[in-house]
């Protein structure tokens, strides 16, 4: 008898519950979805979020923070301040990426290296204006490269030498990715997809109601970006995807390739047989930044770097001897890959 009374009582609780579910459910999948463009960093950002209004104006007052902090391009941004050796205390904007671009180069032995600007600009990728270097001033900025040559304390930039300068662009976009995407969550928006020139940080689910699934770009010479050509499509929820690749910043010059990525240790563009590095990882800065490390190491190094990083999955796309690519993917990026 006693259960039974306590059944009915229970019965209107749980009538409530059902009820109250089906009502959030049902907002939920009549509430839109925002689709934002713009331009930021030198590249294009799309973000797709679920919001009954656009958040547009905000998005970009979050990515002009981080323009202000870490864009080479901006005269008036922290890092110019710091390249310029003007007595500058940093943010945390940059004290943030400043920590996590030297975690990452200890972790690579500094195959990534931010200092690498000087040599960066010197072959025409940098925000700086370069020709194509002779090997003797090649071996001479290597003299300002070496991610030991800096060091962050109370808030300011210390250099073994006033010619050193750091170059975020590598990380900075990804970065920008987690910004926004702390930004949305904050507003309590659970399901978005925000992309930065090709970088992109998701959560929950997109508008037709399914996982995220980014394609990744067959590695073709496309300067002009106009090839869309999908090389595989991976499901992405819940985390950060970065592609670093030589297919679309490059040069050739006497019958020879140079392409953006340039590794600290040589001096010189890479010149191996990784054409695209794609990287998941728990926040897009992470991602961002490694893809480009690997890029600079190539497989074998890479593997080993991934063997020591489990919560890193990686998908590399390769040139063969034949003339064909050729795909080498983490084995635990295999429940992801959908094409």
């Amino acid at each position: 008898m006693n259960n039974k009374r306590r059944l009915l009582w229970q019965l209107p609780f749980l009538a409530f519950l059902v009820i109250g579910t089906v009502i959030i459910v049902s907002r939920q999948q009549s509430t839109p979805y925002q689709h934002d463009r713009g331009m930021v960093f030198g590249t294009v950002y799309h973000i797709t979020y679920q919001s009954s209004k656009s958040l547009q104006k905000d998005i970009e007052a979050e990515l002009a923070k981080v323009d202000a902090s870490l864009s080479p391009f901006n005269e008036r941004s922290i890092i110019t301040a710091v390249n310029e050796n003007r007595d500058t205390v940093v943010n945390k904007m940059f004290s943030d990426v400043f920590a996590l671009a030297m975690k990452i180069s200890d972790s690579t032995n500094g195959a990534f290296d931010i200092t690498v600007a000087p040599l960066v600009n010197a072959w025409g990728f940098g925000f700086k204006g370069g020709a194509m270097p002779s090997r003797h001033q090649v071996d001479s900025l290597k003299a300002l490269v070496g991610y030991h040559k800096v060091s962050l304390t109370n808030g300011r930039v210390s250099k073994t030498d006033p010619r050193i300068m750091l170059d975020c662009s590598s990380i900075a976009k990804g970065y920008g990715c987690d910004v926004v995407a702390k930004f949305l969550s904050a507003k309590g928006i659970d399901n978005y997809m925000v992309e930065i020139g090709g970088e992109i940080v998701t959560r929950g689910i997109s508008e037709k109601r399914l996982p995220w699934k980014i394609g990744v770009t067959k590695p073709t010479d496309d300067s002009l970006n106009v090839n869309q050509e999908i090389q595989t499509i991976i499901n992405v929820t819940d985390k950060a995807m970065a592609t670093s690749g030589n297919y679309r910043n490059f040069y050739y010059k006497n019958g020879r390739k140079y392409a953006h990525t340039i590794d600290p240790s040589t001096g010189y563009p890479v010149q191996h047989n990784i054409l695209s590095s794609t990287v998941i990882a728990d926040d897009c800065a992470t991602a961002d930044a490694y893809a480009t490390a690997f890029m600079v190491m190539g497989l074998d190094k890479a593997k080993t770097i991934l063997s020591r990083h489990p919560e890193l999955m990686a998908y590399f796309i390769l040139a063969s001897d034949d003339g064909t690519n050729k795909v080498w993917f983490s084995p635990s990026m295999k429940d992801k890959i959908a094409k």
